[in-house]
């Protein structure tokens, strides 16, 4: 029985956030019972054939599940075969947590929870469409430690409108003071087809710079760091063993299978997603037909690529013999001109054998390693 993480998929929000372009809707309640009857069937048909190493529950809102629907599903999952102490987290967002469906999922042998919080700032909480009060989010922390989650991750943005350098220093401080087990810090992205985007494009998004943006991202590494946490990937700081195993399973191109509506899966070499609409989705497991919308087989090329751009998000980036390994090839062989000419500009290192982001590597990262995927 081959070894696997199972990602799966809740399309469903209160209300959907002003930069979000996950595949999440909301409106749709009234499919919630009959896409998680659906999903079941989906998960029951598709999971059984593996050994379960960790688990994710993301969305949407996993947990803007009623009662019932969460308690079904969390069921379901546990009739597969998990692995003793495995991973299993689910996203959860302030304003939608209470005891009772803490209480179910600790209960299905959840063990991991995800808060969104994004700011401290209840005004930037409110400009970019969260539901919830910073002070909502403290009551549903600590109610999530009073019935004893162990490993708690907490998401904050930076970058957002109107937000200032004090601003996200406060934002930080504060939520390393409540010690959480494991933060994530991301930058705002402009996605197209959201409602930043149309504002964006419109010159009505007042965001900071991108000076301003490299001051937040290193006064993120300093303030964590003096409370504790280590960063060991590009946006994720955790404290000793509190590292994410799911996510490390997407950054070393192993195999994860994702179920339910828009959920992707990477599996015999295959990338393979399944269809956005929910009442489609619905209907086609109902009549046990295909939910898959895309195949995309990789080759060696492939491979390579994902292979070093997701392994230089990580801190101890990707090691040489790996490479050689996994692909018969030597990376000076594949990638020699590119490399010398980011270790020329101090944006690379490779020491011994490893190769990773330098720290000036790290704040621009995305330029880094858009030279490994032109190639």
């Amino acid at each position: 029985m081959g070894e696997i993480s199972l990602y799966i998929h809740i399309p469903f929000c209160k209300q959907k956030c002003l930069y979000c372009d996950f595949p999440s809707y909301s409106g749709k309640e009234k499919f919630m019972d009959e896409y998680v009857d659906a999903l079941n069937k989906e998960i029951l048909q598709k999971a059984k054939k593996y050994s379960i190493n960790s688990i994710f529950i993301g969305g949407g809102t996993p947990s803007y599940l009623n009662e019932s629907s969460l308690q079904s599903l969390l069921d379901t999952i546990n009739k597969l075969n998990l692995k003793e102490n495995l991973e299993f987290t689910v996203e959860c967002n302030p304003g939608t947590l209470n005891k009772r469906n803490l209480d179910i999922m600790k209960k299905y042998n959840v063990n991991r929870i995800s808060m969104g919080l994004q700011s401290t700032k209840n005004s930037i909480l409110k400009e970019i469409g969260r539901i919830h009060s910073y002070e909502e989010f403290r009551n549903n922390y600590y109610l999530a430690r009073d019935i004893g989650f162990d490993n708690i991750n907490i998401d904050l943005m930076f970058g957002l409108p109107n937000q200032t350098i004090e601003d996200w220093k406060e934002s930080l401080t504060e939520i390393a003071k409540l010690e959480p087990d494991h933060i994530s810090a991301y930058s705002l992205i402009i996605e197209e087809g959201t409602h930043f985007y149309n504002l964006y494009e419109k010159d009505k998004l007042k965001l900071p710079n991108e000076d301003i943006e490299r001051m937040m991202y290193l006064s993120t590494k300093d303030i964590l760091n003096k409370y504790g946490y280590h960063q060991y990937e590009i946006s994720n700081f955790a404290r000793i063993d509190k590292e994410c195993f799911h996510n490390k399973v997407y950054w070393k191109c192993n195999e994860y299978l994702g179920l339910g509506v828009s959920a992707s899966s990477f599996v015999d070499e295959k990338r393979i997603k399944n269809i956005d609409d929910i009442e489609k989705y619905i209907e086609k497991i109902n009549k046990n037909e295909t939910v898959i919308e895309e195949i995309h087989e990789n080759d060696i090329n492939d491979d390579m690529e994902e292979f070093v751009f997701m392994g230089l998000r990580m801190i101890e980036g990707i090691k040489i013999n790996e490479f050689k390994k996994k692909f018969n090839k030597d990376i000076y062989e594949v990638y020699g001109d590119i490399i010398e000419k980011n270790i020329k500009k101090e944006l690379l290192i490779c020491n011994s054998d490893k190769l990773f982001l330098s720290s000036r590597g790290m704040e621009i990262s995305n330029y880094v390693m858009s030279d490994f995927i032109l190639s």
